[in-house]
């Protein structure tokens, strides 16, 4: 095999060595990347807007009902349990409610989870008013941890007519690594 044979191919490799390993980084960068691409634009319905228990004027408008859904799900094949209290809710808009979640760490090692939240439909997301929530902070638990952590919300009694269910989902994952920095 020739000299320039050899060092093509030698280069052909390098190349598939570091488009793996670009691969690789942004696999890994992915999980923070989003949650930051998600507050920076509103996308996805995600929502980061806590707000103060006092600027909340609870004005229920007990002719109309909502049902507010709760989902959760745990991001890779970390031995967690992560669950709302409840999966449904009816609600009146522009009253106050309380639902709370419980995870476990089921690892044999403190760990540092975060959960990402979304709402759908996405129009609903600029009417819900969270006062509460353990999305908004990294959660530190100790080998073996079980924690109960309320949300507290409230949805705008200005949501349009049209949306008749909210889905509250929430993803917790391992951001032990990140709290470290």
């Amino acid at each position: 095999m020739s000299d320039s044979a050899t060092a093509a191919r030698r280069r052909h490799w390098l190349r598939l060595a570091a488009v793996t390993v670009a691969m690789f980084g942004f696999g890994f960068a992915l999980i923070p990347l989003y949650g930051f691409v998600c507050d920076l634009t509103g996308y996805s319905g995600s929502t980061s807007m806590l707000v103060s228990p006092a600027d909340v004027r609870e004005q229920p408008d007990p002719s109309r009902l909502v049902t507010v859904e709760f989902t959760t799900t745990v991001n890779g094949s970390a031995p967690w349990t992560f669950a709302a209290e409840t999966s449904r809710l009816q609600v009146h808009p522009g009253k106050l409610y309380t639902v709370n979640f419980t995870a476990r760490n089921g690892k044999d090692q403190p760990v540092v989870a975060q959960a990402t939240p979304n709402v759908l439909p996405r129009a609903a997301t600029k009417y819900l008013r969270k006062t509460e929530c353990f999305c908004f902070r990294q959660q530190p638990f100790a080998a073996g941890e079980e924690k109960h952590m309320p949300v507290v919300f409230m949805l705008d009694p200005e949501l349009p007519a049209e949306v008749e269910t909210v889905t509250l989902s929430y993803t917790f994952f391992d951001a032990t690594e990140f709290a470290q920095r």
